[in-house]
């Protein structure tokens, strides 16, 4: 229903080339919507904005067959379609990590591929229609790449795997293919894999503000749910609001300086990327970690100021600790993100 809205309104296509009917908006309009949505409805943000990063790359790469950019792009605007990247593997874990993957594009005599492979972590996956497969042909010498299968393909299976702390309503199951017939120009981008290694800093960027965005509206919902707790809630012992003691007002001031850092990142970096100056990829890596965790940090103060509340199932505050958590586990992980940063650090002082 939140999906139909957004698509309704427009809101699938933000990103969409304008020559394919999409409004051609930038990072920082992106950021806004997902700070908005995220607040509302976190599991609807966290697929929004995995669509939102694919179209802002496709049109920004340009490497996909025009026809074949057109269609995905119309189908988006058109239907509301929704797309997502395929990479994890129950194996290979995140392929940020290195590694090969074990889903494998078969070459055919007539051009075309055959697609076989288990995807995990899907998000969306109930209701993707375009999938972009992180694959490895099975050719003499490897390419490595992305395979575009519609999810009604014969051969396409949803397991449903998914059963998270937070983030429920993803729907973010395994997806299996299972000798997956694909036209030659769904091998949509094939290279070396040495040709992989470089990292988009641009991508960087659109990764981390999107999901710091998205999990700061999680914090900023846990704020304004704080808030007017404390403002209702008038213990017999106090005789008065909980929000006229100074402990409570210096939690809530912490809370909003947490806010207010992320929004002045977010802000300053979404605003130089759509300036063409997008920050280092190990900044990128940085702002992902401090963002998230700074929106962790949030949820969990306002959480202790609630008590036992925060805990209860009646409330929202419960579903937002459980959601704004999940921000941990997207790539980069914190450990990844420091030991790149440090690295980076240390090269001046080599030897």
């Amino acid at each position: 229903m939140s999906l139909a809205a957004l698509h309704r309104a427009g809101m699938l296509s933000l990103t969409v080339p304008r020559r394919f009917g999409g409004q051609g908006r930038g990072l920082a309009d992106a950021v806004q919507l997902l700070g908005s949505v995220g607040g509302a409805c976190a599991s609807t943000g966290l697929v929004l904005a995995m669509q939102l990063n694919r179209h802002a790359a496709l049109a920004r790469e340009g490497r996909w067959p025009d026809a074949v950019h057109a269609r995905v792009a119309g189908d988006a605007v058109t239907h509301g379609a929704l797309m997502n990247a395929l990479r994890a593997e129950p194996d290979l874990g995140s392929p940020t990590r290195g590694g090969l993957p074990a889903t494998v594009l078969h070459p055919q005599r007539d051009g075309a591929w055959r697609l076989s492979g288990r995807k995990t972590y899907v998000t969306g996956a109930p209701g993707l229609t375009w999938m972009e497969v992180w694959a490895r042909t099975a050719e003499e010498h490897p390419r490595l790449g992305y395979a575009l299968v519609r999810a009604d393909t014969p051969g396409v299976r949803v397991v449903e795997s998914w059963n998270q702390l937070g983030m429920r309503a993803t729907g973010s199951h395994d997806v299996v293919f299972e000798d997956v017939p694909l036209p030659a120009e769904h091998a949509v981008d094939l290279r070396a894999p040495e040709e992989w290694v470089t990292a988009d800093p641009v991508q960087a960027v659109w990764n981390a503000v999107g999901l710091g965005a998205l999990y700061s509206g999680i914090a900023r919902a846990a704020r304004n749910w704080i808030a007017r707790f404390l403002q209702e809630r008038r213990p017999t012992s106090l005789g008065a609001p909980l929000a006229t003691l100074p402990r409570m007002q210096e939690k809530l001031g912490e809370i909003q300086s947490l806010l207010l850092v992320n929004d002045r990142l977010i802000a300053s970096a979404a605003a130089e990327t759509d300036a063409q100056i997008p920050p280092p990829v190990t900044d990128s890596l940085l702002l992902k970690t401090v963002l998230t965790e700074n929106a962790v940090r949030a949820v969990e103060l306002a959480a202790a100021l609630a008590g036992n509340h925060a805990y209860a199932r009646a409330h929202p505050l419960e579903r937002h600790l459980r959601d704004v958590l999940c921000a941990r586990i997207h790539v980069p992980t914190a450990d990844a993100a420091h030991v790149a940063a440090g690295r980076e650090a240390i090269v001046p002082f080599a030897a």
